[in-house]
């Protein structure tokens, strides 16, 4: 079974161009967001809670994340757990606003996405491997921690495999240390 590296490191290899890496820190929660409005919708009653299917793909994927690597993984259950309120929310709105919403936050969303990998010369990491649709909201999470100076140990891990974010205009590339 793959660790967080070897998943990290396979995603992080269809995505080294800098701008590919901004427009999915826009597009993938985007996309995120949008799964949960859609599948916030329909609800049914178990055990005293009101249960979703937007509410079971959010356990699920919080512990694989979990499973990969604690501190990320309850990092992605805080912030999935405000995209599930948020999303449950706008599912409680009409009809229109709440389909125009959620449809158009995954089109938008899906749209960052293929203009990053347009910039990064390569398909989408998932074409290869349909781990990436769960890996890549924890990368865009890894993304924004590595920014922070934090979990440099598994940045270098990660470069070591696939080697520094390439330099494209909107800041320096990576160095090592």
């Amino acid at each position: 079974m793959r660790n967080l590296t070897d998943h990290l490191s396979q995603y992080a290899a269809y995505h080294r161009d800098k701008r590919n890496i901004l427009t999915h820190l826009v597009g993938i929660p985007m996309i995120v967001l949008a799964i949960v409005v859609l599948l916030a919708r329909w609800q049914w009653p178990l055990a005293g809670l009101l249960v979703s299917p937007a509410s079971v793909l959010v356990l699920v994927s919080v512990l694989f994340y979990l499973r990969l690597d604690l501190p990320l993984g309850v990092l992605m259950g805080l912030l999935l757990a405000v995209v599930h309120q948020a999303g449950h929310a706008m599912a409680a709105w009409a009809l229109t606003p709440w389909l125009g919403m959620g449809v158009g936050l995954f089109v938008v969303g899906w749209v960052f996405q293929f203009v990053g990998h347009y910039f990064e010369g390569k398909k989408p990491a998932f074409v290869d491997d349909i781990a990436g649709l769960i890996i890549g909201p924890l990368f865009v999470v890894a993304e924004l921690v590595f920014a922070l100076g934090m979990r440099k140990d598994l940045r270098l891990q990660i470069e070591s495999r696939v080697g520094p974010i390439k330099n494209t205009g909107f800041g320096a590339t990576r160095q090592h240390g």
